[in-house]
């Protein structure tokens, strides 16, 4: 990649002009309205003078994220350089954009790509947009866990041959659990047939940056990756990164950004991006070092308590697993009698402890650099605690998170079909017209143009009751649902 000199790790391009703009003591006529504050004390109050100072709208000096062609424009060009990347695009909605930027850029309507159910939302969202067809390999499932893995290679294979028409495979990189499928040999296999290798990497941030970590998609030589640098990677909430690798035109992802990428791009969210790639860029592999440490302890600590399962490496088994993140902290916790989400409510209102999520068998405890031995020591003492109290009868515990999907007909003609609204229960037999899933993570229960079985439903009603958040339906009570109006 062509890059400039004076453009090494150690700078922040877009902090460095932020900072500047700051020392000129511009009298602004432009939006925000707040005026750098003085126009909402109260938010000055909450959010701090430093915050608001740099809350600011594109100026010459500061570039535009639309057509960056100075700060901006560097500041992504270390991004793409720290990552391994032939570009790289700061986004500011999240990694959704990114996830959305990277499939419309390579299907169109028609196109057929290929990937696991277990994608987030974001994915098939994309496919709404665009009209592209989801060819499905269904994850192999952890039948204890209740977990979905990876993809084997051999299904990959099987669905290649199958649609070799398909024009990418999307991949998981790794799941929000932490397993990993063969990024390596799936990016061989889509370019052996012409095919992209999409990865989301929405949790797979810190892959980049600790070789005692699972292979990053840049590296393996994927086509593009969407990256949560607001997860591991220790930006500000809602910005991420779009990886392109080199054979892919940048001047069209660029079109296609535009078309969704909002025009008043946060520059708090963008310096924030620029800060945290300096810092992964600089000091990346002790900071890993030290979060695998931490997990590493935690793991062994909540085993040693009995009942609770921290799970690992040994999940690895050169297929559907063929490897771990042991940076995530994941616990199985039907054991103790308590669903994932329960020992989530309890640590949360018991405790003061925030996980990151719970499903209906476990609970997600996210580590990171910010985190210290005392807080972890805290959460065991509390998990131990949990199990002493609250402890229960298993016997009667819903195992299966995972449902094979029935697909009648791609999401885009279900989402846009002509709809009839029933209540959940009289939904049996019909086919979806919007979204059922727990958040997090974002996982669909039921998409768009599948078949609503009765197992679906009972998940639904289990899940309810054990306190997880079901979103999707337009129907925010969660009592109803749209399904296509078949005519006779």
């Amino acid at each position: 990649m062509a890059r400039n000199d004076y453009l090494t790790q150690d700078r922040a391009p877009l902090l460095e002009a932020l900072e500047k703009m700051k020392a000129t003591r511009l009298l602004p006529f432009d939006v925000p309205g707040h005026k750098r504050g003085r126009g909402n004390k109260d938010l000055v109050e909450f959010l701090g003078q430093q915050c608001l100072d740099v809350d600011v709208n594109s100026m010459k000096m500061l570039d535009n994220l639309c057509h960056p062609i100075s700060v901006i424009r560097d500041a992504e060009k270390l991004a793409a350089e720290a990552f391994g990347a032939a570009a790289a695009f700061f986004m500011v909605g999240g990694t959704t954009s990114a996830v959305q930027a990277m499939i419309l850029s390579s299907v169109k309507p028609g196109d057929k790509i290929i990937m696991p159910r277990n994608v987030h939302r974001s994915a098939i969202n994309a496919l709404i947009l665009c009209d592209a067809k989801p060819v499905y390999v269904n994850p192999q499932v952890d039948d204890n866990l209740g977990i979905s893995l990876g993809m084997k290679i051999s299904e990959v294979e099987q669905a290649i041959k199958n649609n070799p028409e398909a024009k990418a495979i999307l991949v998981n990189n790794p799941t929000y659990y932490g397993i990993c499928s063969d990024i390596e040999a799936l990016t061989k296999l889509a370019h052996e047939n012409g095919m992209r290798l999409l990865a989301d990497e929405a949790h797979g941030t810190h892959f980049y940056f600790n070789d005692k970590l699972p292979k990053a998609a840049m590296y393996v030589g994927a086509d593009m990756a969407a990256v949560s640098m607001h997860k591991s990677g220790g930006s500000l909430t809602q910005s991420s990164l779009l990886l392109c690798g080199k054979n892919v035109n940048v001047g069209y992802v660029h079109q296609i950004v535009n078309i969704t990428q909002s025009t008043s791009a946060s520059y708090l969210l963008m310096s924030s991006l620029d800060i945290s790639r300096r810092n992964l860029a600089l000091h990346g592999n002790e900071i890993f070092d030290k979060v695998i440490d931490l997990v590493e302890y935690a793991r062994s600590e909540i085993n040693a308590i009995g009942g609770y399962y921290a799970y690992g490496r040994e999940m690895v088994d050169n297929d559907a697993v063929n490897d771990f993140d042991i940076t995530k902290l994941s616990v199985f916790t039907r054991p103790v009698g308590l669903a994932g989400i329960e020992v989530y409510d309890l640590l949360r209102d018991e405790y003061d402890i925030q996980a990151e999520f719970g499903d209906i068998a476990n609970i997600l405890a996210y580590v990171s650099v910010g985190d210290r031995l005392k807080d972890i020591e805290r959460l065991v003492a509390a998990l131990a605690e949990i199990k002493r109290i609250y402890r229960k009868d298993s016997s009667k515990m819903l195992k299966a998170e995972y449902i094979d999907p029935i697909v009648v007909c791609s999401p885009k003609e279900a989402f846009y079909a002509d709809k009839k609204s029933l209540l959940i229960d009289e939904t049996i037999g019909e086919t979806a017209a919007e979204f059922l899933m727990c958040y997090p993570p974002g996982i669909p229960i039921i998409a768009p143009g599948e078949k609503i079985t009765k197992e679906i439903v009972n998940y639904v009603h289990y899940a309810r009751k054990k306190g997880c958040q079901i979103t999707g339906p337009e129907d925010m009570s969660i009592q109803r649902l749209q399904v296509i109006n078949h005519v006779n």
